[in-house]
């Protein structure tokens, strides 16, 4: 699909990848941008072209708050499932309300928004979803471990729900990242990828027809590792300081 002329919707919008994906969709020529959070009034509009973007409130954890969106958005022809939580909870000692949290945010959040924005995208002709996955989809880290687990899932869930919208036309396209530029990432000091990076290389996916995007080294390295014993990557990832 062409991104000039599409009219999307960005969860997680108020910062970050989020906030990202909102200008690059303006500036590759969007239609209309809906730009959704809890709080869409921390939704900085300030350098944006505001006629075409629409602020709503959205909790994608709650079912029925992405039924109540997709109506007010029946004109969605792109789906960006961007919003997501990290914990910093372990799977052992970890609290296991948080556990259930990143689950409840990264796997059955984003599944509410593609249950509720299929027959939209259906009936507008297909159109797509973009998911926003991680390099640590494939890896586990100490001091993450909650989010690894929420992010395999989500990958999951994107490689199912791909092959259930295939008859109807929707593209679904899993990003995958090393570290982000974003509040998330704040307390690293290893190497960043500039937001509207991330949001460039996922939409050129889109184009191009992609069922997966690696953004960065870091994340096709990550995946190569996966066809072999994991021992090796572990030791390596071991001695990395993050």
């Amino acid at each position: 699909m062409e991104i000039n002329g599409s009219i999307a919707l960005v969860t997680g919008a108020n910062r970050g990848l989020g906030r990202a994906f909102t200008s690059h969709l303006l500036d590759r020529g969007a239609a209309k941008v809906y730009a959704t959070a809890r709080r869409p009034q921390e939704i900085d509009l300030d350098g944006l072209d505001a006629s075409r973007v629409e602020r709503l409130a959205l909790d994608i954890t709650d079912p029925a708050a992405a039924s109540r969106v997709a109506e007010s958005a029946p004109d969605v022809t792109l789906l960006v499932n961007n919003a997501g939580s990290n914990t910093w909870q372990d799977m052992v000692a970890g609290d296991l309300d948080q556990i259930r949290f990143e689950l409840e945010t990264h796997l059955f959040g984003s599944l509410n928004m593609v249950r509720a924005f299929a027959p939209v995208l259906g009936g507008n002709g297909g159109g797509a979803v973009v998911n926003v996955l991680s390099a640590m989809s494939w890896f586990a880290h100490p001091g993450a471990n909650a989010y690894h687990v929420a992010k395999a899932a989500a990958w999951a869930m994107v490689n199912s729900v791909r092959l259930e919208l295939a008859d109807q036309g929707t593209l679904v396209t899993g990003v995958h990242l090393g570290l982000a530029d974003t509040d998330m990432s704040a307390g690293f000091d290893s190497a960043k990828l500039a937001p509207v990076e991330v949001a460039r290389a996922a939409l050129d996916g889109v184009e191009a027809g992609a069922w997966e995007v690696l953004v960065d080294d870091w994340s096709r390295s990550v995946k190569a590792a996966l066809a072999a014993d994991p021992r090796p990557f572990y030791e390596a990832l071991a001695a990395t300081t993050f």
